[in-house]
């Protein structure tokens, strides 16, 4: 099998992205605001395991308050600034999920994640990573966790506030997000 080749400038609209991502199932696509269609590589085993992880303390939160629809790393949302983004762990309030229609749940949803967590795998660059954090502030995400587990540190996100960095935190707060939820960093730090 030949290596993908994406030319410079390509650009590619929202229903070719949707019928590509199609077609591949097993490729990680994402579509920046530009059009530019980004691939990523499949994650190492330290990666696949920190985000089970991750995506099991937040499923069972959620399953327990029932307060919305959490997401892992394999569903792409429709931002509002046309991107279509796949977050490491995300999550919607359950009122948001339930406006959208049944079709718009099947396809790419149309919002941008109340929640959002993007976990530092090693071929990541903490540069592009901001960026997407920023992106997802400027789209509606309420909170959001920048997670480098290499280096123990945590950069969280909120709206109309600086960036807060942590090192070496032991846990991290849903806030009034996730109420009540609190994630145990130990198994994603070790």
């Amino acid at each position: 099998m030949n290596a993908v080749q994406i030319p410079i400038d390509f650009k590619i609209t929202q229903e070719q992205f949707k019928i590509l991502a199609a077609a591949n199932r097993d490729l990680r696509l994402e579509r920046n605001a530009t059009g530019e269609l980004i691939i990523m590589p499949p994650t190492g085993g330290n990666t696949g395991k920190r985000n089970i992880d991750l995506s099991f303390q937040i499923q069972s939160w959620n399953r327990q308050t029932g307060l919305g629809v959490a997401f892992d790393s394999s569903t792409a949302f429709r931002l509002p600034n046309s991107a279509d983004r796949s977050p490491d762990v995300s999550w919607v309030t359950k009122e948001r999920w339930h406006q959208l229609t049944p079709e718009e749940r099947e396809t790419f949803p149309p919002l941008c994640p109340d929640f959002v967590v993007e976990l530092r795998s090693r071929t990541d660059t903490m540069k592009s990573l901001r960026e997407k954090m920023q992106e997802y502030l400027d789209n509606g995400t309420r909170l959001g966790w920048l997670i480098d587990p290499k280096n123990k540190i945590v950069e969280i996100y909120r709206r109309d506030r600086k960036v807060e960095v942590l090192t070496a935190p032991t846990s991290l707060s849903g806030e009034n997000v996730l109420p009540g939820f609190i994630l145990d960093l130990q198994p994603i730090f070790s």
